[in-house]
């Protein structure tokens, strides 16, 4: 009788085991969720850009395909020939664009008759992106383009080649104002900042700057005036913070 009891109790035992060992992840579970102030700060630091990428095209019309093509690398080659010669290096040209197309001439309709579109000819674009590292050569290069056959552009966007000491700079500012966020709110709440519990970065990227649009160049006097102005770069940081008890 005694070792059926003993093993009935030891049965018992090891059955009551999971019940007791859940109680204390319950209670782990209900614990309440610490108090936590979240801020956003915003940075920013201005550089002076180093550098410019430009894309200027030339465009040509002819009655055949072979024409147009044939003006146009010929005015391109010059362009880039000079654009050489003036110490842009090969690894700062990249040509960005090509398409022939060929042109037409839309009727009016004739007693209400649509009619058929005539073809008077082709286009070609032939477009070059060049990353100019002089910014003082940059009204000379777009002039002198403009004089060997350039008839198109776009925009000209400043930028630095080394932006990382302003990402930095940018980054601790924004540190410091999710800091100063944090407190003010904290003190107009009437509780004690904790301890920093995490903090979690945007992707830094540069603000849009001004830029000088050329489009449909066809004559320059003289050097083109352009102002590189500032780069601006912003980071944007969320702060978390514990509230002490």
């Amino acid at each position: 009788m005694a070792p059926m009891l003993s093993k009935t109790l030891l049965m018992t035992a090891l059955l009551a085991l999971p019940l007791g060992s859940a109680a204390p992840v319950s209670a782990q579970e209900a614990k309440p969720r610490e108090p936590v102030i979240s801020v956003t700060g915003d940075g920013e630091s201005a550089l002076a850009p180093d550098m410019a990428v430009v894309t200027l095209a030339v465009v040509k019309q002819a009655k055949t395909a072979r024409e147009a093509l044939d003006e146009n690398n010929k005015a391109m080659t010059e362009v880039l020939k000079a654009l050489k010669e003036g110490g842009v290096a090969e690894r700062d040209l990249q040509t960005s664009g090509f398409s022939i197309q060929p042109q037409y001439n839309y009727p009016q309709p004739v007693d209400g008759q649509q009619q058929q579109p005539q073809l008077i000819g082709y286009q070609t674009i032939n477009s070059v992106t060049i990353r100019l590292r002089d910014l003082a050569k940059l009204g000379q290069v777009i002039d002198q383009s403009v004089s060997l056959g350039i008839n198109q552009g776009g925009d000209i966007q400043f930028a630095n080649d080394k932006p990382e000491a302003a990402i930095e700079e940018a980054r601790k500012n924004a540190v410091a104002e999710a800091v100063k966020k944090a407190k003010t709110l904290s003190e107009a709440a009437g509780v004690k900042l904790g301890r920093i519990i995490e903090i979690t970065e945007n992707v830094p990227r540069p603000l849009p700057q001004p830029a000088y649009r050329a489009t449909m160049m066809k004559e320059a006097d003289a050097a083109v005036p352009v102002q590189g102005g500032e780069n601006n770069y912003t980071v944007s940081v969320t702060v978390t913070f514990a509230i002490e008890q």
